[in-house]
């Protein structure tokens, strides 16, 4: 038997029992690789959210039968758990309530349904997705490649805390109502937090794409850089090893900043070294991702001593007398650079590239240095205070997702 969790003392009325005690029935879906548009809707494991809660979006048809509907559809009060995906989602959780037409679902899931004397739906929904966030799933599943699985007889041999049904509905109840206004509050940060990171390009569009910029003398990036890419993590050095040294990787450049919270070391020869070492004002751009973040990246402004960088990261160096490094930065992250990265990438299995020679042709706005400065100064106030909102926003964001767990794990532990 698989406890979960440990076993600890319980609130007054509360025992341990285990799963496959309390409900009637432990049912896995089917698998069905046709389509019907005309078909019953059939949930798969994308159509459970993190939150424990069902996407409708992206919900498949398939053909049904009255055979299948009676074996597999779903009924009010069923909870659906999600035996197979990757070892982070498996265990996702959620409680089918009610829909405007017939549902089955995948194998996926399985589908338990309580014995109504001893369990409620809601309060074994609730308990199964608080396990999941504990990570309870991804220590006992099975592991294979691309996918893991939990499997029946484990799930069913789970102990956990029950108290009377009463108290299972009180809590049940106090839960829905925290966190419906958890729910609420994450969707106003998220939204504030989207209007944050907009400011920033909308800064950036008003003088990149004015008719004063359009006024501006334009020269190929490379006639007034060098571009040079990275080395690659796994390579072997060509040459004895002289020291380790810190190495950025793409995780580390994010569009207008950068993250050094992770930073590796890397063997490097001295000639890697002196030809690789980041110096102040170096532009660092990545080659690939999403088409929006095509591009994406900022300037380098010496904060790690002998840092060099991947091969999936350009180093543009420009000239500090013509090019002010910054006014650079901001044009290559403005709509007007995403436009000609996004006009000249190479699309390949959904990944967005651009190679050196495309960089090389960036047709760079180059108007006078005072004018630069004076932008650079402008955009950098602006910029700043929208970042500061950003972090803020960000942190609150963290702040309310952190709000479900610690709810749950009071409410199992009969603190509610």
């Amino acid at each position: 038997m698989t406890p979960a969790p440990a076993r600890k003392n319980l609130p007054e009325g509360w025992r341990w029992v285990r799963l496959g005690d309390v409900v009637r029935e432990a049912q896995g879906g089917f698998a069905c690789g046709e389509r019907d548009p005309e078909g019953v809707l059939q949930l798969r494991m994308n159509n459970v959210t993190k939150r424990g809660q069902f996407d409708w979006s992206s919900a498949l048809r398939v053909p049904s039968s009255r055979e299948t509907l009676e074996m597999y559809g779903l009924q009010e009060g069923d909870v659906l758990f999600n035996n197979t995906n990757s070892t982070e989602l498996v265990g996702k959780t959620a409680l089918f309530e009610r829909h405007t037409e017939p549902v089955v679902f995948s194998n996926h899931f399985t589908r338990l349904r309580t014995a109504d004397d001893l369990l409620m739906p809601g309060f074994l929904a609730l308990w199964l997705q608080e396990q999941w966030q504990r990570r309870l799933f991804a220590d006992i599943c099975n592991r294979w490649i691309g996918q893991s699985a939990v499997q029946r007889d484990k799930l069913l041999a789970l102990e956990m805390p029950l108290p009377q049904l009463a108290e299972q509905k009180r809590i049940t109840g106090i839960l829905a109502g925290r966190l419906a206004a958890v729910e609420r509050a994450r969707t106003a940060a998220e939204a504030q937090l989207e209007a944050a990171k907009a400011l920033s390009a909308a800064y950036l569009r008003t003088v990149f794409d004015s008719p004063v910029a359009s006024q501006w003398p334009v020269e190929r990036l490379g006639d007034r850089a060098e571009i040079v890419s990275g080395i690659t993590l796994g390579r072997k050095p060509r040459g004895p090893v002289a020291r380790k040294v810190p190495y950025l990787r793409v995780a580390n450049v994010k569009d207008g900043h950068l993250d050094l919270s992770d930073v590796y070391g890397i063997e490097a020869t001295e000639q890697e070294i002196e030809k690789l070492r980041l110096q102040s004002g170096d532009l660092l751009l990545t080659e690939g991702g999403d088409a929006d973040k095509l591009g994406r990246g900022t300037f380098w402004e010496e904060q790690l001593p002998d840092c060099i960088h991947q091969n999936h990261i350009f180093r543009v160096r420009l000239d500090p007398q013509s090019v002010s490094a910054q006014f650079a930065s901001f044009q290559l992250r403005s709509s007007y650079g995403k436009a000609y990265f996004a006009a000249h990438a190479k699309q390949t299995t959904g990944i967005a590239t651009i190679n050196q020679k495309v960089l090389a042709a960036f047709p760079l706005m180059i108007p006078p240095m005072r004018e630069q400065e004076s932008t650079v100064e402008l955009l950098s106030d602006h910029l700043c205070r929208a970042e500061d909102a950003r972090k803020r926003l960000g942190e609150q964001l963290a702040t309310i997702n952190a709000l479900p767990a610690a709810l749950l794990r009071r409410a199992f532990s009969g603190e509610l």
